[in-house]
């Protein structure tokens, strides 16, 4: 017989921002990286998406950018450790709605899987505090001195997630027509038409905009957003887009 699994995206989706952000603040409060970086590079970068003068999208891919530079040269450890602290102290900021659904698989005896564009070291960490049976992250390359090179293995594009999904399918012998797939962005949008029910949790127009042009996601698809303590579920069909 074959399993039901259920994919899960992290920033966004089960954390309610961008983990990779929380990362930075912790490697210029240990003196990594100087502070200055913050202020010139990452803050700006920031402050556009929180004024909503930028979209998601491009802020996350821009803070990847940064974080690669940032980390260049840096131990594993630290970033190890790091992340550790991270999830101690940040785990829990999470959508209901998502920690209600990861709990509900559980419950089910799915497989619950992360595919995520954070950090690997991120993604192992929140995999671990809501016990979900694997996970796949964004690879930041380590040189011979196990300290990073600046060389990267994306997973927040659509093309990874996709590839994620066929090789977790073939290890879990998962039946994906009865699996669910969980993502706020344009880059979980593979996901999406991989598995036989999507959600779609908080997401964006980029992403909206797509399903919207893809009959085969649309016609299956649910569309979740929580704000403050409700969680709404819209029909895809009626949603006016301005």
């Amino acid at each position: 017989m074959k399993n039901v699994a259920a994919f899960f995206d992290i920033d966004g989706t089960i954390y309610r921002e961008g983990l990779i952000t929380e990362v930075f603040k912790k490697i210029i409060k240990y003196e990594l990286v100087s502070e200055n970086k913050w202020y010139k590079d990452v803050r700006p970068a920031y402050l556009k998406w929180d004024k909503r003068q930028g979209d998601y999208d491009a802020y996350l891919l821009k803070m990847v950018d940064i974080y690669i530079e940032a980390i260049k040269g840096i131990d594993k450890y630290h970033i190890d450790y790091i992340a550790k602290k991270v999830i101690e102290q940040k785990g829990d900021r999470v959508y209901t709605f998502s920690r209600e659904r990861i709990k509900w698989h559980q419950e089910q005896g799915h497989i619950v899987i992360a595919i995520s564009g954070s950090p690997m070291e991120l993604v192992r960490e929140m995999s671990k505090k809501y016990y979900m049976n694997d996970y796949k992250g964004t690879i930041y390359k380590l040189d011979d001195n196990n300290k990073y090179s600046g060389e990267v293995i994306p997973m927040w594009d659509h093309e990874s997630k996709l590839k994620a999904i066929k090789e977790f399918e073939s290890k879990y012998n998962i039946d994906l027509s009865k699996s669910y797939a969980y993502g706020d962005t344009s880059g979980d949008i593979t996901m999406f038409k991989s598995v036989g029910i999507p959600y779609a949790i908080n997401p964006t127009k980029e992403l909206l905009d797509k399903v919207m042009e893809d009959k085969e996601i649309k016609d299956k698809i649910k569309v979740i957003v929580e704000r403050k303590d409700v969680t709404y579920s819209l029909n895809v069909n009626c949603i006016n887009l301005i």
